[in-house]
């Protein structure tokens, strides 16, 4: 994996940061190829019962497509009368986002600043933001002539409905940590130095939890989002089947009869 992507598992959680700090975290063609593999790796990985996705450095999370590494390949494709450039989107970024949001786990952002483009993105597919004070979040697409991808046309409205993702879509502007605190777009907002600390906190509790339970509560929204009352409580009886019938439960159960805290094993 390239050393622009940091990828560690360690007691259950799976830690991916992105690393080109001086570069703003920008995702270039090597960045795009390591995020992807990490995240499908962490998705994959049984062992893994939490994700926490963050970069290096206090600028940026991620500003999104490397656009001095995308001019060049432009030209290149307009020499060779070929659109090679844009499958990122279907090679790079669909399997990003498709990972971090039908994962099995839960997954925390620590968005330790700007994220625009594909990085505001990535950090909505996450299922939970802690967000530096200093950040800011854009959508930035339409401000270089392009349509929403990285899922956030998918994800935006979810979190912040229609009728404002389609303001910040269309008008892209930098929006504060408190502007995304207040529409929903962060969870949490900290001091910027305490963002890695308390982002690892929080990932930490979630893979010492209830994994089976997460999961399901992460399909149960998605599937309810888009199918009727009807539908959505059909498949809140299959999800509870399955959460019931898992170990944590059983130890969850016994763990109150007990009056003690319940120690998870992620099945």
């Amino acid at each position: 994996m390239a050393d622009t992507v940091l990828y560690e598992v360690n007691d259950g959680l799976a830690t991916i940061v992105l690393n080109r700090p001086e570069a703003m975290n920008a995702l270039n063609i090597a960045t795009k190829v390591a995020l992807r593999d990490a995240v499908q790796a962490a998705a994959a990985d049984e062992a893994v019962r939490a994700v926490l996705l963050t970069a290096a450095g206090q600028r940026a999370f991620c500003v999104g497509q490397d656009l001095k590494e995308h001019i060049g390949l432009l030209a290149s494709d307009r020499e060779a009368g070929t659109g090679h450039t844009m499958s990122t989107v279907r090679e790079h970024y669909n399997p990003v986002a498709r990972a971090l949001t039908e994962m099995r786990k839960p997954v925390v952002a620590g968005v330790n600043g700007v994220a625009a483009g594909a990085g505001f993105g990535f950090a909505l597919a996450a299922d939970y933001r802690i967000v530096a004070d200093t950040a800011a979040f854009n959508t930035s697409f339409a401000g270089v002539a392009l349509t929403a991808d990285s899922g956030i046309s998918w994800t935006l409205p979810r979190v912040i409905g229609p009728g404002r993702a389609a303001d910040l879509l269309l008008f892209p502007r930098s929006i504060t940590a408190q502007e995304a605190y207040e529409l929903g777009i962060a969870n949490r907002v900290v001091p910027s130095a305490d963002l890695r600390a308390e982002a690892e906190k929080v990932a930490r509790a979630l893979a010492e939890g209830p994994t089976v339970a997460y999961g399901a509560i992460k399909e149960a929204m998605a599937y309810g989002l888009s199918h009727s009352l009807a539908e959505t409580l059909e498949k809140e009886d299959e999800l509870q089947t399955r959460a019931g019938s898992s170990e944590d439960h059983a130890i969850a159960v016994q763990a109150f009869v007990n009056k003690e805290k319940p120690k998870y094993l992620g099945r």
